[in-house]
């Protein structure tokens, strides 16, 4: 009788010594070469964003199983000369608002480089870490792409290459734009009603609050039914529309909004496991309401850790460049955008410099004070003449000042950008929309609060050559400014998108791995 195991009757011995102890021998030898802490991990953060503005520390918070990592790295910060600078990050941690069981570490900035699994291990990838998976090839291509600054072709792109000196590197923002279309998900919350969720002011200054909910709710491409598959969380409430429904006029007690919203995170918390797998740092706010930044600190862990993309981005008041996101104040009157376009080449602009608003906020007091119907050059008024109109003036001009008002975002920006007048920005402590991706300096001037009286020697001390490009390249900077309905490639609805994109890319989250 064969003494050979049932199994194995028929094969003889040598076959069975051949099939059974030489893959036990190779098994055992390659456990051996196998790191007893797991394989390397592979994804590495990358962003375009100004450098990190340092919190205070924290220590470590429990909260059931849930913990929370910030700052276990470094952010890398490109810019045009193709030097990447490090900077280190302190460990930052907040009590979470809801509580539920999570077993996820989250960490932001860290600069680790892609390395594959050993050959001959297999691993089952949660769902989570497959979309880390796409981040991690994504961060990686972008990288490479800056890198290869100096010696690259142009990307292929059938409506826009993106190329000169507005941009702090254009080859790696049309890269990363293209991973953005490739592989971005985001999933809205259904929770909520409007008019105080899913909606939002669109004929007014806080128009780019309504028109990216708007926009996003109706969006096909990049929104995820499924929010398994989604990178970030979007909370679609509106501040400029609880202002208005559920504030006490006159009362400055925001109370009621901070309630409001806190209620809706411990909704969807409690709804949901996706807030408290990350402590909302893959979660954003958008909110372009003077209130936003305040009303965020209604949860902790919104304030701390989520992505707040705000039209006051005021550094001063804890907006942090690293993880929040500008959003460019615009204001809206109508729908036909072409009534707010285009003006006069540069040699048919009279004017110097203009600027007509109320005296309001800690800026512009100074600027009325040192420049108002004091010069023909610099025209600046509380109020325009009767019969003057506002828009065919910055038409007139050369440059316009933008001074801060009660807050540091002004909708003239964006007005002078589409007028064809050059945007002079007067404030202290703000983050300029789409600065990670555009070099500002390129197109605008920039003026501190402390050089108001110097305002017309500074803009005389640029010659005729300079003020024509920065003219020109104001012009092609345009297309990122433009509210388009429905949204267009490149246009400012994705390049919100492709700010919170780069946020996200500044987080690694995961979980142990599984393996068999």
């Amino acid at each position: 009788m064969d003494p050979s195991p049932p199994c194995f009757r028929g094969y003889g011995t040598r076959f069975v010594l051949l099939c059974v102890l030489v893959p036990l021998v190779l098994v055992s030898l390659l456990l051996l070469s196998v790191d007893s802490n797991g394989p390397t991990p592979w994804f590495s953060s990358f962003s375009f964003s100004l450098p990190l503005h340092h919190g205070g520390g924290g220590g470590a918070h429990k909260e059931k199983d849930l913990e929370s990592r910030r700052g276990f790295g470094a952010q890398v910060s490109f810019d045009r000369s193709g030097h990447a600078a490090d900077v280190s990050a302190p460990p930052v941690a907040a009590p979470s608002p809801a509580q539920g069981p999570a077993t996820l570490l989250f960490e932001r900035n860290t600069t680790e480089d892609v390395m594959p699994l050993p050959r001959g291990r297999r691993t089952r990838y949660t769902k989570l870490q497959r979309l880390e998976l796409g981040l991690g090839r994504a961060r990686a291509a972008i990288k490479k792409a800056f890198r290869n600054a100096g010696n690259r072709t142009a990307l292929p792109d059938k409506d826009y290459v993106p190329q000169g000196p507005l941009y702090r590197n254009a080859y790696a923002f049309h890269r990363s734009y293209l991973e953005m279309e490739r592989l971005f998900k985001v999933y809205v919350y259904e929770e909520g009603e409007p008019p105080l969720f899913h909606d939002g002011p669109c004929r007014s200054i806080y128009s780019s609050e309504g028109r990216f909910i708007n926009s996003l709710e109706m969006d096909s491409r990049y929104r995820t039914r499924n929010p398994d598959l989604a990178h970030v969380f979007f909370l679609p409430f509106s501040v400029a529309k609880m202002v208005k429904f559920i504030y006490k006029p006159e009362s400055f007690d925001i109370s009621p909004i901070k309630k409001t919203i806190a209620d809706y995170i411990d909704v969807v918390a409690e709804r949901h496991p996706y807030w408290n797998r990350s402590l909302g740092a893959d979660h954003f706010m958008l909110s372009c309401h003077d209130w936003g930044p305040h009303s965020s600190k209604a949860v902790p862990h919104l304030y701390g850790n989520s992505i707040r993309v705000l039209c006051n981005a005021n550094t001063s008041e804890g907006f942090d460049p690293s993880k929040d996101v500008s959003l460019p104040e615009i204001n809206i009157k109508t729908d036909v955008m072409a009534d707010m376009m285009g003006g006069p080449s540069a040699s048919r602009r009279p004017i110097l410099a203009f600027f007509a608003g109320g005296d309001h906020g800690p800026v512009r007091p100074l600027l009325l004070e040192a420049w108002k119907d004091k010069d023909p050059d610099v025209q600046v008024h509380e109020y325009l003449p009767k019969g003057v109109s506002y828009y065919d003036t910055m038409r007139k001009s050369k440059y316009c000042l933008c001074p801060s008002g009660y807050e540091v975002a002004s909708p003239r920006i964006v007005e002078a950008i589409y007028l064809g007048c050059v945007p002079v920005t007067i404030n202290d402590h703000y983050v300029l929309p789409f600065s990670d991706v555009l070099d500002w300096k390129a197109f605008s001037v920039q003026v501190s609060v402390v050089d108001i009286p110097n305002i017309k020697k500074i803009l005389m001390g640029i010659s005729p050559t300079q003020y024509i490009r920065l003219q020109r390249r104001g012009a092609m900077v345009q297309r990122h400014f433009v509210v388009n309905s429905p949204p267009r490639r490149f246009d400012v609805f994705h390049m919100i998108l492709h700010s919170i994109w780069l946020r996200r890319l500044n987080i690694r989250m995961h979980r142990p791995q599984v393996s068999d």
